[in-house]
């Protein structure tokens, strides 16, 4: 019984050490590709490019030149139409990045965010004093939306695939319904297992 035992802890602790894994911290910029999949690099990345993109082009001098201040961007849904679960919701904040550090843009809140701060208002408008109640109407409107989509298309055989992945944003201006500024990025994966 006492051999019966040992054997069974050894051939236990065997199994146990072979399901061990090692984590390693790196860097968020510096994120490997392991599974040829989207993450968070080619979010970074598509969105600093895509941003930069369109704020070179000329809708921005436009703007300036036509009402003499930049414009205000607010930005709208980004719908994942890939083939994986991406969340959008952090490649529109690293949208929001992008315009914020640029500083040609001013940005404003939008989605859930947005409607938080106006339920924040409305409590204050009760709750908080006369000299520090924030009022309504106060909020800058956007001139222009950002609006697009994640797309994919995959290539398979055996055991390679190619996955390419296509970001397409539209810039419009919302006073008159007119794009200003569309662009597209694509990013094509290699994947051997």
């Amino acid at each position: 019984m006492r051999i019966f035992h040992f054997a069974f802890i050894t051939v236990f602790s065997l199994f146990m050490a072979s399901c061990a894994h090692k984590v390693t911290r790196i860097e968020p910029g510096e994120t490997p590709d392991i599974s040829g999949s989207w993450n968070n690099t080619d979010s970074r990345l598509t969105a600093e490019q895509m941003i930069n993109q369109c704020l070179g082009e000329a809708w921005l001098m436009n703007h300036a030149q036509a009402k003499g201040k930049k414009p205000v961007v607010i930005v709208g849904m980004v719908s994942n139409k890939s083939h994986e679960h991406i969340e959008a919701e952090t490649f529109m904040k690293d949208l929001e990045r992008s315009f914020i550090t640029s500083t040609k843009v001013g940005l404003v809140q939008s989605g859930k965010k947005r409607e938080e701060m106006r339920a924040e208002k409305a409590d204050q408008q009760t709750n908080a004093s006369a000299a520090t109640m924030k009022k309504f109407g106060m909020e800058n409107g956007a001139d222009y939306i950002l609006q697009g989509s994640i797309n994919s298309i995959v290539d398979a055989h055996k055991r390679k695939k190619t996955v390419t992945y296509q970001v397409n944003l539209e810039l419009t201006n919302i006073e008159t319904n007119e794009i200003v500024w569309i662009g597209d990025k694509k990013i094509s994966k290699f994947v051997k297992n």
